[in-house]
């Protein structure tokens, strides 16, 4: 997308979010706060679209979180009221309750944070009588790097359409955000890895993959388009089994 205009995008979610606003009648909106870029550009647009005083930021460590200062920041600097929810204790007693009766593998405990975090804010934003903003971007959606039932679980997508490079893009356009926030290396919190060395990809070659059809590189596209044929059930709606065809 040679052609795209951050300004632009970044004016048009924001009217998106007041429509949808105005059409579900709503005027709150909750939203988990990791202090990396998707969930600091949502915070900020929603602040714009809604006022600052209707963003409720949550924060929430597995335990500690080495750069939860980073989301404290993007709280203070929006000026949106923050709570922190600390889910250690709930991950703990889930595997306290399963321990001899199921084995888990590394991958399924590092998603039990993600699938907590979406609970915790379900919970919040109900009775709070708020939507809960899901902040996944294009990118991530795309190649399936994102937990079904966590972080996909929102009541409206606000990033859903923008690559992760074109979030950042809309981020700088935005100069109450902390620059080094919008453009911070993406990192999931809980593998000790960045993302691009978790997928064995970068961001910037799932862009052009999504917007050019192609990144250039052949080993590159095969990871894309594997990833993204593994994880296509997490982007629709469970499958129905009919007992009447």
């Amino acid at each position: 997308m040679d052609t795209f205009n951050a300004v632009e995008v970044r004016d048009r979610l924001i009217e998106g979010i007041r429509r949808l606003a105005q059409e579900q009648h709503f005027t709150k909106v909750v939203l988990g706060i990791s202090g990396g870029k998707d969930s600091t550009v949502s915070a900020a647009l929603c602040a714009r679209a809604l006022g600052k005083e209707n963003v409720l930021g949550i924060m929430m460590p597995d335990g500690e979180q080495a750069d939860i200062a980073d989301s404290i920041q993007v709280c203070e600097a929006l000026g949106i009221p923050h709570e922190t929810i600390n889910i250690g204790a709930m991950h703990k007693a889930l595997l306290a309750e399963t321990e001899g009766k199921i084995e888990f593998n590394r991958e399924s405990n590092i998603n039990v944070g993600p699938r907590l975090r979406m609970t915790t804010l379900r919970y919040i934003a109900q009775a709070t009588g708020a939507r809960l903003v899901g902040t996944g971007n294009l990118s991530e959606s795309t190649v399936g790097y994102c937990t079904k039932d966590g972080d996909t679980s929102c009541d409206f997508a606000l990033l859903l359409k923008l690559t992760s490079l074109e979030v950042v893009a809309v981020g700088l356009t935005m100069e109450e955000l902390p620059r080094h926030l919008v453009q911070k290396t993406p990192s999931d919190g809980l593998s000790g890895m960045s993302d691009e060395e978790k997928m064995g990809v970068s961001y910037q070659a799932i862009h052009d993959f999504i917007r050019k059809g192609s990144s250039g590189d052949a080993e590159a596209d095969a990871i894309i388009a594997r990833m993204n044929r593994n994880s296509a059930h997490k982007r629709s709606l469970p499958v129905v089994v009919d007992p009447f065809r």
